[in-house]
């Protein structure tokens, strides 16, 4: 009443007066990813949530006439807070004395409402035990990274009767337009979603956002346009990362090197709203008759955890090839032949488009010069500065779907293509003009590109999964042979006409396994001293199929690099114990790398056309930061000869293991 009271105030929102589901926030509570996922209604996160179940929630919001007035309104609001015991770690979580967040436990419900861990199994486990000579076992665990990208949320709303436009920072737009008109019950084409250039994406804004929906709700309320702007520290409590995990393993091998079996146990930390699955891979990389995985994605009172830049794959490919290291060095195997010997293969578990994942590995450790870097004995270099080599491989999904594209020409040649792209970054917008142009055989500048406005452009799949180019890309090559053959057939348009065409294919693979394919070598320094690791030499080898737009691809591997250096020396979103409170609210404190923390990259592409996607392109974005954990945990252990299980591998943590 304080707060309403104040003039220049002309909206506040709370729990109480907005019961909005924030579905794409939650599996469960929004059911965005299929019918049988809308039948579960027990655990909804809303946009507004009573009880808040972590530090970083919104609980109110305010309009007014300026940020002043606004930000003296928030502080003359009262909040009455019932302090609750809390947990943050994911094993805690699952014992039968923990906290319980929801009223059926930590475990999250799957689509059956079911409690249960999630279960992938091939062959039998047992038996594949029982063929080996040798088994090893081992713990490992990784941490919450946030995205950290160089963009705060700031989202614009308003209302012109029934319609509703919003301007955010979306990967996205037509995912987040479809998602924001469900979560305020409106129908599709009552919303727009303008997002033209974005400063990073990483996988947490591709579908709408909290954000989205406080400022849509305040402009109705207000009556006129409303921005919401994140600060740093608002983005990183209140924002997803990826999820922490603790992963056990138990693997089976014969003594030539030859694995039997791979079991794996994973416990996911997923906040407390269950926003993506919580899920790690790694074991399908290896070509192994007998495997299990058990998933337990459980809730703790941690900001809520989603999908980064590979989303289940950096935390994963760190333990497996961490341990698969480990046991080419038990069996005198060098690590290099230990992959060629066991990585997965076309043949009786996989059946790809095209294969190049043995090209990339050899490839890698030529340029690398292998032989040369690698201590066959770890840790044997005399004196302070110890060297040492380490290697990780890579296979990412580069599926094909749904997209569209629209295309003009006038009677002066001038084509319009109309795409749903945002430039995230990457230039999705410059490498639909490169296709549409390649493809019409004309100069660049004589396609122009709209982009980035749901009213506007058809349907794109979202710079989400590294999926643009493969699906809008191809959906711009049918437009333009389309509009190729309607100007065959009827001459160019004369005066005011247009030629239109427009394409929305929907591929498929019929059963086949499409993926890019990678292999990082890294050779560190480090100093037994003061634990600091630098790097002396990195090489990345990848195949993505053909490469429309060879800077920004080769910028792409880079950039993951430095994320990768970042989860596996420094990043760590941690938590107070005592309060539940996040001690790291920003980027010196999470110590995201630098232009300066970040080594020459030698990057080279093996280009291959498998007949699928445009021209044969397949994903770059994510993959180049899939390796990078797993290949500096390696090259660490290959100098010091003392395995680091424990992510970040802190300087505090080297010298502890050598002490």
């Amino acid at each position: 009443t304080r707060a309403r009271a104040l003039p220049g105030v002309k909206a506040i929102v709370t729990h109480e007066n907005c019961q909005v589901v924030w579905g794409a926030g939650s599996i469960a509570g929004g059911g965005q990813y299929n019918d049988e996922l809308k039948k579960i209604t027990r655990q909804r996160r809303y946009a507004f949530n009573n009880p808040v179940r972590h530090v970083g929630e919104p609980v109110a919001a305010v309009a007014a006439v300026d940020r002043h007035v606004a930000e003296e309104a928030c502080r003359l609001i009262t909040v009455d807070y019932e302090v609750l015991p809390f947990v943050l770690d994911q094993e805690a979580a699952l014992k039968d004395d923990a906290v319980k967040l929801w009223p059926e436990g930590n475990i999250s419900l799957n689509a059956r409402n079911e409690a249960v861990p999630n279960v992938n199994r091939r062959g039998n486990i047992a038996q594949g035990f029982a063929e080996a000579d040798r088994v090893f076992e081992d713990r490992y665990s990784t941490v919450m990274c946030h995205n950290a990208q160089m963009e705060p949320r700031a989202v614009v709303a308003h209302w012109e009767g029934d319609k509703l436009t919003v301007y955010t920072p979306s990967g996205g737009i037509y995912n987040c337009h479809h998602d924001i008109a469900r979560d305020l019950g409106i129908p599709d084409e009552k919303v727009r979603v303008v997002c033209k250039y974005m400063g990073g994406n990483f996988g947490n804004k591709n579908q709408n956002q909290d954000t989205d929906l406080i400022t849509a709700v305040l402009a109705k309320e207000a009556g006129a346009p409303v921005k919401l702007e994140f600060s740093r520290k608002d983005d990183f409590v209140g924002m997803h990362g990826r999820w922490p995990t603790v992963q056990y393993y138990k693997v089976g091998v014969k003594n030539d090197g030859q694995l039997t079996a791979i079991q794996l146990r994973t416990l996911s930390n997923m906040g407390p709203y269950r926003k993506n699955n919580g899920g790690v891979s790694g074991i399908d990389l290896y070509d192994v008759s007998h495997f299990e995985s058990t998933l337990y994605p459980m809730y703790t009172n941690r900001t809520t955890s989603g999908n980064f830049r590979g989303p289940t794959d950096p935390q994963g490919y760190y333990p497996i090839q961490s341990l698969m290291d480990d046991i080419a060095y038990a069996l005198k195997i060098d690590p290099v032949d230990f992959i060629l010997k066991n990585m997965i293969k076309p043949g009786r578990n996989a059946n790809f488009t095209n294969y190049t994942l043995d090209q990339c590995v050899k490839r890698g450790a030529e340029l690398f010069d292998w032989k040369t870097r690698w201590r066959p004995q770890p840790g044997a270099d005399t004196g302070r500065l110890k060297r040492g080599a380490g290697v990780a491989f890579m296979s990412f999904r580069s599926g094909v779907g749904n997209s569209s594209a629209v295309l003009t020409v006038n009677a002066a040649g001038q084509y319009t293509l109309y795409v749903g792209v945002t430039d995230v970054g990457p230039g999705a917008k410059t490498t639909m003009n490169i296709i549409a142009a390649d493809e019409l055989d004309v100069p660049l500048e004589r396609v122009t590109v709209v982009w980035g406005d749901t009213d506007l452009c058809p349907y794109s799949v979202g710079e989400s999964g590294s999926r643009t180019t493969i699906m809008t890309g191809q959906a711009v090559i049918e437009a333009a042979r389309d509009i190729k053959q309607q100007i065959a057939a009827k001459g160019m348009p004369t005066g005011s006409a247009l030629l239109k065409a427009s394409a929305s294919p929907t591929p498929r693979l019929e059963g086949k396994r499409r993926d890019c394919f990678g292999a990082h070598f890294v050779e560190v320094e480090v100093d037994t001293e003061t634990g600091r690791v630098r790097f002396l030499k990195y090489v990345a080898v990848h195949e993505s199929g053909r490469i429309m737009n060879p800077l920004t691809a080769i910028s792409q591997i880079k950039g993951g690099v430095g994320m990768g250096i970042g989860m596996a020396l420094h990043e760590n979103m941690i938590y107070d114990q005592r309060t539940g409170a996040p001690v790291v609210t920003g980027y010196y404190f999470d110590r995201v790398p630098t232009h300066l923390d970040v080594p020459d990259v030698d990057v080279e592409f093996i280009e291959a056309d498998d007949g699928h996607g445009p021209y044969g392109a397949k994903s770059v974005g994510e993959s180049g930061m899939i390796q990078g954990p797993a290949a500096i945990s390696n090259a660490i252990y290959n100098a010091i000869g003392k395995r680091i299980k424990d992510l970040p591998i802190t300087r505090d943590k080297i010298l502890g293991a050598l002490a």
